[in-house]
């Protein structure tokens, strides 16, 4: 089987509250270096060269930072969601024909080889859409994955849009996902905002896909640890103690 093309796309525009600062939440740093960085240079070690970073919270910190790095900043204006900010690049990726990996910029410690994995896994099964979960003893606030009777993943339910039987599953979205890129951006185009952030979710289109047929796969992690992400100062403390 050819080897398909892949790009990536690295959501970094985001302000996250949460951290209680004004800095991007993706440029704290872990150990000294901004989380964004370690997502770039892991995407870098797997061969991906055409690496697309949106950006827009203080977006000149992070272009700065990055001045004379091979990457392609793309501005997301308004907060809309994950699926605006990933919509963004489409402009720009209208005759690319491949794979689009896409990761958030705030999970530090996704392993290359994860990452080579799931684009193999994704391109064998010839997928529509492929989303890396992972099983987490605390699920928290990460979106949980909604399997049918034989399996198979069906939709991502955001934490804030759950049910109480919803919020009891373990295996959550880690926010990287591959997609074929036609497939992508028609199921962008069918996301609507009718939930409770009022935000384009990208992970509608894995719902989006699947009913409409086309082929969605979930990929677990060999390690729950790798994917997590960066919300508060709490968990950007208990990263550095997990490397120390």
């Amino acid at each position: 089987m050819e080897k398909k093309k892949v790009v990536a796309v690295i959501l970094a525009a985001g302000k996250g509250v949460r951290m209680q600062s004004d800095i991007p939440k993706v440029f704290h740093k872990l150990r000294g270096k901004p989380l964004l960085q370690y997502v770039v240079e892991t995407v870098q070690k797997i061969g991906v060269l055409d690496i697309y970073i949106v950006v827009g919270h203080k977006k000149e910190l992070i272009t700065e930072y990055f001045n004379g790095w091979p990457l392609k900043f793309v501005e997301q204006e308004h907060q809309l969601g994950t699926g605006d900010a990933v919509k963004t690049v489409e402009s720009y990726l209208k005759d690319f024909n491949g794979t689009i990996l896409v990761l958030a910029g705030d999970v530090p410690l996704l392993s290359d080889d994860t990452l080579r994995n799931l684009i193999g896994f994704h391109e064998q099964n010839n997928a529509a859409a492929t989303d890396l979960t992972a099983e987490l003893p605390n699920a928290g606030n990460y979106g949980r994955i909604i399997r049918d009777m034989d399996g198979k993943i069906v939709k991502i339910v955001e934490k804030k849009d759950a049910t109480e039987e919803e919020l009891k599953i373990k295996e959550i979205n880690t926010g990287t996902f591959c997609f074929n890129s036609s497939d992508l951006f028609w199921a962008l185009s069918r996301v609507k905002s009718d939930n409770v952030q009022r935000e384009y979710y990208l992970t509608d289109t894995i719902e989006i896909l699947k009913k409409e047929g086309r082929s969605v796969f979930a990929y677990l992690a060999p390690n729950y640890k790798e994917t997590l992400g960066i919300n508060t100062k709490e968990e950007l403390s208990a990263l550095e103690e997990m490397l120390s």
